[in-house]
């Protein structure tokens, strides 16, 4: 060959070696799911431990500065020892499950072995339980890595502060709250700082925080996760649930957790109903044939919440979906509030005395015992931690609410929740209806103001919400998945509600999925940019 055109054809491939990385395909950690991340691992671009850096850095970058989101309570100090152990089993044993070597954050009301567990609260700082919650080992037993403990509204409710996690900030826009009661891990989970995030749902506190952070999360049917070793709030309605910045991320979690636990006799109705592999029913075409219903009930409040829910119900129809319009009972809607609280407050007095036997003997074991004791704290501490006067008022709420025996409780329990459950399943019946869809909050995220800080009572942290339409699904225990929807026009999330009958979370989560990957709704929030050394090589 000639000297010129040996160098032509060195020229030609030194010009296209560049071209080619260039060219390689890569994804910022925030947007990666877990089929992506798995692939990546699988292809040796990416191991547990860099992906566990990751989620360090933006933890570093946005909690602890910058923004100050205030999300996370806990850091699991052997994170990347785990992470490097993890990765070694994989290249000697192969994977556990999609899960393995994933970062995983945990609301502070599920139990961990080597973590505290404190329910937001300075009344349980520094509680380390005996053992994992049973659906915590199930994460840990398929690889995941518990990343952190992040902030919760104090004791499930009450507000969107804690006494000892403090006010958590929405990620999108500073000035808003997060919703709670699982406030700190939609926050955690917007900004990305894990790939999963599990929260509690008592009356819509995983639905709040996934619609006002713009991610997705499931409440799922009552007794499809087990609650052991989660402090309680009122086990009537208590689940926990995933959340994610995916429909399918929400899937592959929730197959990880199910399973009949004798320790919480409501996971018996699961049997022979769960699945262990919800990502396989997921189909992009599902909205194609279905029938779904609209519930306007929860809508009129807020003219751009409303803009979004027509161009999400535009979307559907678009898809192949027939939409309905349903309308729920009066009755209901009147007296829904009332049966939630007739259960609510008396449970929690019996339930969280029953978890507190678990604590060490310097915590409080009775109710009246936590009021004595947030009776004495006063003001703010030299750490920064200061009381929680919106929890304090629902402490004596609940305590002067009366006995799980009295006539209110049981007409409640005993016939006013099947009566319920009844007329919506026969709304799903009479019209054949697939799914019900709501916005989750019929308004945008409420602003932080001067008293909220204290915390807001549990009616007005709702109404300001508007998470009106959330209850029903706890009343029926029926599953609801939240989706992103879209955004108002000064740029804050919507997120959109398929409310389904019990254990119909495959159909659920399929058109959920076939509506996010029509829609592809969901940003990146404003305040939690990405980072670099924050991309993915895919393979």
């Amino acid at each position: 060959m000639p000297r010129t055109h040996r160098l032509w054809v060195a020229i030609a491939v030194a010009t296209l070696l560049p071209l080619g990385s260039a060219t390689a395909r890569t994804i910022e950690v925030d947007a990666a799911t877990i089929a992506d991340i798995n692939a990546a691992f699988d292809a040796g671009t990416l191991t547990s431990e860099a992906l566990t850096r990751m989620c360090l850095a933006r933890i570093d970058a946005f909690d602890r500065n910058g923004p100050t989101l205030h999300a996370v309570i806990f850091l699991n100090p052997r994170a990347l020892e785990q992470a490097r152990a993890l990765d070694a089993e994989r290249r000697a044993k192969g994977r556990r499950s999609p899960l393995h070597g994933i970062p995983v954050v945990l609301k502070d009301n599920y139990d961990t072995f080597d973590m505290p567990t404190t329910g937001g609260s300075i009344l349980l700082e520094g509680s380390i339980p005996s053992k994992d919650a049973f659906v915590v080992k199930k994460l840990r037993d398929a690889g995941a890595i518990i990343l952190a403990k992040v902030n919760m509204s104090e004791f499930a409710s009450g507000g969107t502060y804690s006494s000892l996690g403090g006010q958590s900030l929405n990620p999108h826009d500073l000035t808003r709250g997060p919703s709670g009661s699982s406030g700190g891990t939609g926050v955690a989970i917007a900004a990305a700082y894990a790939v999963i995030g599990m929260g509690t749902d008592t009356g819509g506190s995983i639905r709040g925080p996934a619609t006002t952070n713009g991610i997705a999360a499931l409440k799922p049917t009552h007794g499809l996760l087990s609650r052991s070793g989660i402090i309680p709030l009122a086990l009537s309605f208590d689940t926990g649930g995933p959340m994610a910045r995916s429909v399918f991320d929400v899937a592959a979690a929730l197959g990880i957790m199910t399973g009949v636990d004798a320790a919480d006799p409501a996971t018996a109705k699961s049997e022979a109903k769960f699945q262990t592999g919800y990502t396989a029913g997921l189909r992009v075409d599902a909205l194609n044939g279905a029938r779904i219903g609209v519930a306007r009930d929860f809508m009129g409040a807020d003219p751009d919440v409303d803009w979004v829910m027509e161009a999400a119900f535009s979307a559907m129809r678009k898809a192949g979906a027939t939409l309905v319009d349903v309308r729920y009972p009066k009755w209901l809607l009147d007296v829904k509030g009332e049966f939630y609280t007739a259960i609510r407050y008396p449970e929690f007095a019996v339930q969280i005395a029953e978890y507190l036997k678990g604590t060490g003997p310097k915590y409080p074991k009775t109710l009246a015992e936590m009021i004595e004791r947030a009776n004495q704290f006063t003001g703010t501490r030299g750490d920064g931690a200061r009381p929680n006067p919106s929890r304090w008022t629902l402490f004596k709420r609940e305590v002067e609410a009366g006995s799980m025996t009295d006539y209110r409780y049981t007409a409640v329990h005993d016939y006013g929740l099947p009566m319920v459950r009844a007329v919506v399943e026969g709304m799903f019946e009479a019209q054949q209806l697939d799914a019900i869809v709501y916005p989750t909050a019929s308004r945008r995220p409420s602003l932080i103001t001067a008293t909220a800080g204290a915390g807001t009572t549990v009616a007005s942290a709702l109404s300001a919400s508007g998470l009106g339409a959330t209850d029903v699904a706890n009343l029926t225990g029926f599953p609801d998945l939240i989706v992103p929807a879209g955004f108002t026009g000064d740029s804050l999330p919507v997120g959109l509600s398929f409310f389904g009958r019990a254990f119909g979370e495959s159909k659920l989560l399929s058109l959920g999925y076939s509506f996010e990957q029509a829609t592809k709704a969901r940003r990146r929030p404003v305040h939690t940019p990405a980072l670099p050394g924050g991309t993915i090589s895919m393979p």
